[in-house]
């Protein structure tokens, strides 16, 4: 029996980039979590311990510094495209570029005074190569809850099933979905934005027997409106919750008072694509 090097790649993660970009008295402020992983040519290292393909972390890290200046930074996209395409283009034994992003936003309070935003974090992973690129977006966090318009019953039941089945209950979830492109070159601050809405649009707007049904309505509605997106993959947990029984206080809960479950929770996943969508370059399931 052999033993052999399987895929294996490495990186620097998380490297926290703030970007101030002072025009006059107005300011505008990017705030990033850049993570980089490079694969390809790179068996010497972990087999011998020979180096000489290996370009330092650190210098990754310096490259994201560097480039934030000499480049500016604008969309979390561009920027990913920018940083795979140098590494892919500079190192001949790395094959595979793969630049990892998390946006945080945050709301102006003035020319030079902000507020972080905390409802969700914008998500991009770029896949580059010598031939092809791979652009994925995204939303983390992003907490939605409907009061009512919800059901769940017509279950499978045996005899562990305890849940009783539902006609009027309260759906809430913390959305994380991905989405790839169909292509590189698009409107990458107009697409986000006109994703997300198309994400709550639909939660708002279904009537839902399942938290399935809406995650495919979800997708659905955001391929409808965006037609630079192949396909979009979401994960969402269901944030129960538990009516509290009150009869002991001689009051009635008409649906109205509710504990608010922590875990264990469903996940609900599933992908939600174009027919003739293209094949992707690499996995990027959550």
């Amino acid at each position: 029996m052999a033993i052999v090097l399987g895929p294996n790649r490495y990186g620097k993660a998380e490297t926290r980039l703030v970007r101030v970009s002072r025009d006059g008295d107005t300011h505008a402020l990017v705030d990033l979590n850049v993570s980089v992983a490079l694969s390809g040519d790179l068996a010497a290292t972990h087999l011998t311990g020979d180096n000489s393909g290996v370009l330092p972390t650190d210098t990754m890290k310096n490259t994201v510094y560097a480039f934030a200046k000499e480049h500016g930074v604008g969309e979390p996209e561009a920027f990913a495209l920018l940083l795979g395409r140098h590494f892919v283009a500079t190192q001949e034994q790395v094959h595979t570029a793969k630049i990892s992003i998390e946006s945080f936003a945050w709301d102006r309070l003035g020319p030079h005074s902000f507020q972080k935003r905390g409802d969700h974090t914008r998500t991009t992973v770029v896949t580059v190569t010598a031939d092809a690129v791979q652009v994925v977006s995204g939303v983390t966090g992003l907490v939605l809850l409907n009061s009512t318009d919800s059901e769940f019953h017509g279950f499978v039941e045996d005899r562990f099933t305890t849940l009783p089945p539902a006609t009027d209950r309260i759906l809430a979830t913390a959305v994380d979905a991905r989405w790839r492109h169909l292509g590189d070159d698009t409107d990458w601050g107009k697409s986000f934005t006109g994703a997300l809405d198309a994400l709550v649009r639909a939660f708002v707007g279904t009537y839902s027997y399942s938290l399935q049904q809406t995650l495919y309505a979800m997708g659905n509605e955001v391929l409808t409106a965006r037609p630079e997106i192949a396909e979009v993959r979401l994960a969402l947990p269901n944030k129960h919750h538990y009516l509290v029984d009150l009869s002991r206080f001689d009051l009635a809960n008409d649906n109205e008072v509710f504990i608010a479950g922590d875990r264990p929770y469903g996940l609900i996943e599933g992908t939600v694509t174009r027919d003739d969508a293209p094949p992707a370059l690499a996995e990027w399931w959550l």
